[in-house]
């Protein structure tokens, strides 16, 4: 069956694909596919000598994600524009963010929804601004309605009606629930202004987000690009500042997000090679394997594989998020709606 190491491999060392039979690049390029990583990877094997059939497709993929990098910076400015009456910060988060500020992580990056971050108790006036301009919202469900504003770190999704993109806003970066519960305000009052008016969170806040989106939210689905996103951060952030990871260490810890960040500086250099420096905050633990198996849960169609893995990531996400009465109850009404959790 495989898994998606192959993929890994490529990412990591551009020029051990020219030794890649036809199958094995079917193979590369349908993990990428499903890993949402083809745009990267076609841009970090620009200059590696390739088949012609396998260049015209990474070509496509290279000018279809250009398309995408300006779609989701216009998307940012129709939301600046909805919002010109607001007087607080908006911040960039995510993909859009990367590509903003012109980092390595927006390089092909694959942009879905516009991810913003406002302070909650200005959200009575985000939201009605934005229902003006046209979004309106994707789950009209009652339930999941009240699920997303006392529980969600983020009003329930928004899609606008003519352009049908979708925008998610945040107003901190984990659910409401979680165990660990990152200072808002900090993040907010430490953005950088962009020169258009939006804002960043600063450089240690921007990976710290990454981390607790891959290792504190979610099921670990899409991880292998994520962990790129942070890889990619890191190297970045690292190069351009000698005291970056002291002050990731102490950023992280004054977040709750220290344990995030020696998983994710673990497996980054395990399955990148990022460069991490000595004495990552936590020793190497042995439920990394199963962190791995999880990421590369890939065969060479593209496929999921490891359902039980998969399931187990899937429970602990929801675990993560709530404590265990909230946690039953919230999956017996989902199941009697005949729907899964709405998040």
């Amino acid at each position: 069956m495989g898994d998606a190491r192959p993929l890994i491999c490529a990412l990591r060392d551009p020029n051990s694909v020219e030794a890649l039979s036809s199958g094995e690049w079917t193979e590369l390029v349908s993990i990428a596919r499903a890993e949402s990583l083809i745009g990267s990877l076609a841009h970090r094997l620009q200059d590696v000598r390739l088949p012609n059939a396998v260049r015209s497709v990474l070509q496509d993929a290279i000018g279809a994600h250009d398309l995408v990098r300006k779609q989701a910076l216009w998307e940012a400015e129709c939301a600046q524009r909805a919002l010109v009456d607001y007087s607080g910060k908006i911040v960039l988060m995510k993909g859009t963010a990367y590509v903003a500020a012109n980092l390595s992580a927006g390089v092909g990056r694959s942009i879905g929804d516009l991810d913003i971050m406002v302070q909650r108790e200005d959200l009575p006036v985000v939201e009605p601004a934005l229902l003006d301009a046209g979004w309106e919202w994707v789950k009209p469900d009652p339930y999941d309605d009240q699920y997303y504003r006392e529980h969600m770190h983020e009003l329930p999704p928004l899609i606008h009606r003519e352009r049908d993109r979708m925008i998610d806003v945040h107003h901190t970066i984990l659910p409401l629930t979680a165990r660990p519960s990152p200072d808002a305000n900090a993040i907010l009052e430490s953005a950088v202004r962009l020169d258009n008016g939006l804002y960043l969170m600063k450089p240690t806040d921007m990976v710290l987000h990454s981390i607790a989106h891959l290792f504190a939210d979610g099921d670990l689905a899409g991880g292998l690009r994520n962990l790129w996103d942070i890889n990619l951060l890191l190297r970045d952030f690292a190069e351009t500042d000698d005291g970056f990871w002291q002050a990731l260490a102490a950023r992280a810890a004054f977040h709750g997000l220290g344990r995030e960040l020696g998983r994710a500086l673990r497996l980054a250099a395990r399955l990148y090679g990022t460069p991490v420096p000595d004495g990552p905050s936590e020793p190497g633990h042995f439920s990394d394997c199963f962190y791995v198996r999880r990421l590369l849960a890939r065969d060479g169609f593209g496929r999921e594989t490891r359902k039980l893995t998969r399931f187990a990531f899937y429970v602990r996400s929801h675990w993560l998020r709530m404590p265990p009465i909230m946690l039953a109850r919230h999956l017996w009404t989902k199941w009697r709606k005949g729907g899964m959790p709405a998040n």
